[in-house]
Parts: C-alpha cells; sequence; structure tokens
C-alpha cells in the first residue's frame, strides 16, 4: 500500500439550504500558461495556477466548444445519425453538431449549420435545451445542445466527405431512445443528454425551456456570448406560418 496521505476534512454543506442547487465559478491566479502541444483539430494546454495556497500545474485539451442540435418532428421522433467515431472505433448513433471553429459564429448560427451540412435540414423553432461539460477533469469543452422543431427539408442537399460521407439518417420515437439509453445501447452524450432532458421538459412543459438567446455564460472562451438575432428570426417565422 502507498502512504497514507493526510488533508484537510470535505466541507459539508446544509443539504436543506434554500440556495438552488449550482456550480460556482471560481477565479484562480494564472501563473503561467502554454500550449505545449499543437495539434490538427485540438492542442493542449499547460496552465499553473494558484489554489487553496498551492502552486498546481494542470494540462489539458484546448477546446473550442460545441454545439448540438435534437431535432423533433411532429410526430415526437427524434433526429439521428449514425457516424464513425475513431478514437472509440464505433460507428455510433448521434445527434447533429459540430465545433465552433468559425471565428465569429454565433454558437445558434453554427447549430443551424451543422443541422443542414449533417441531416439537409432546417427548422423555424429554436430553444436553448441544455448544456454540459464533456470532461472537465481533462478538457475545456463546453456543448450547448439545441431543441430543433417545424423541421423541414433544406432545398439543396450538403456534399459530405471523410467520415460524415456514409452518415446514415434516421427518426426514431423519442419513447425509443430513452429506451436506448437506458439498455446502454447507444453512448453519445449530447444524445443521452439532450433526450434525457427532453424527456424531463416534457414532463414539466414546454413552455419551460430556455430562449436560444440565452448567453451562454459558462463557455471558457466566449464569455458569456450566445444572445443571438436569429433565435429571434427563426421563431418570428414560425409565428406567421
Amino acid at each position: 500500500m502507498g502512504d497514507t496521505q493526510h488533508g484537510t476534512a470535505p466541507v459539508t454543506t446544509d443539504a436543506g439550504s434554500e440556495t438552488p442547487l449550482s456550480d460556482d465559478h471560481a477565479d484562480v491566479s494564472i501563473v503561467s500558461s502554454e500550449t505545449v502541444f499543437t495539434g490538427k483539430v485540438w492542442n493542449i494546454r499547460r496552465d499553473v495556477f494558484d489554489y487553496s495556497g498551492s502552486q498546481i500545474t494542470r494540462e489539458y485539451m484546448d477546446h473550442t466548444g460545441a454545439v448540438a442540435v435534437l431535432a423533433l418532428d411532429d410526430e415526437d421522433r427524434v433526429l439521428l445519425i449514425k457516424q464513425y467515431r475513431h478514437p472509440v472505433r464505433v460507428r455510433e448513433w448521434e445527434i447533429p453538431a459540430g465545433l465552433l471553429d468559425v471565428e465569429g459564429e454565433d454558437p445558434l448560427v453554427a447549430a443551424q449549420r451543422e443541422l443542414a451540412e449533417e441531416a439537409d435540414l432546417e427548422a423555424s423553432e429554436w430553444h436553448l435545451l441544455s448544456e454540459f461539460a464533456s470532461s472537465p477533469g481533462g478538457s475545456d469543452e463546453v456543448i450547448r445542445v439545441y431543441l430543433a422543431r417545424g423541421v423541414r427539408a433544406t432545398e439543396e442537399a450538403f456534399e459530405r466527405t471523410e467520415e460524415e460521407a456514409d452518415i446514415e439518417v434516421r427518426w426514431v420515437p423519442l419513447a425509443e431512445v430513452v429506451d436506448a439509453v437506458l439498455a446502454h445501447r447507444v453512448q453519445n452524450p449530447s444524445l443521452t443528454i439532450g433526450v434525457l432532458t427532453l424527456l424531463a421538459v416534457k414532463e414539466r412543459g414546454l413552455d419551460t425551456l430556455a430562449d436560444a438567446q440565452t448567453p451562454w455564460t459558462r463557455h471558457p472562451k466566449l464569455a458569456g456570448a450566445g444572445a443571438s438575432a436569429g433565435a429571434s428570426a427563426v421563431n418570428a417565422e414560425r409565428d406567421d406560418r
């Protein structure tokens, strides 16, 4: 057995507190920050920072962040796509998604672009469904999932290459997707989080959905950007239909 390490005891808070459950932003002093590996898509960054009286070094994936789209049709079916993911060697079922790798592009516009590029679809009604950090211990990637309704085909099909060249598209009843998640037959995080969040939202009422223009305050690089005039435009379009 290794040596026993002694430290301070965990802080226990009152479970009955009336304060809403929420993550807290932490302002730490960054002593140094450098890119130690430059990759084709992502880099690895090394930070040295002060925390709890100590100087700590951590390396993590320096990520642009991403958006994903849970498209729902009038029959309560979810649009799924299947494509190859090399790191896990799996052709997995996902919802359309993509990187925020276009400088200055609004997250909602990026989501609309990804829906068109991966599924040849556009939607007239958009809402914010969920946000999550994919692996906060080793990456600063955050993902925002939008709910898209009023879905219709785009006028032109998008030309796909590489892993997207053989994308398979399927409309699946929401209940069947939830069954697949609970049976551990699908594992994509945006899909899993998106459908389970939608299930909870439907139980509480779709009027509880957040506005697609909600500022993305937890994105480490956008610093609160994310309000979009595009959301008002597409929602207004649906109101006129």
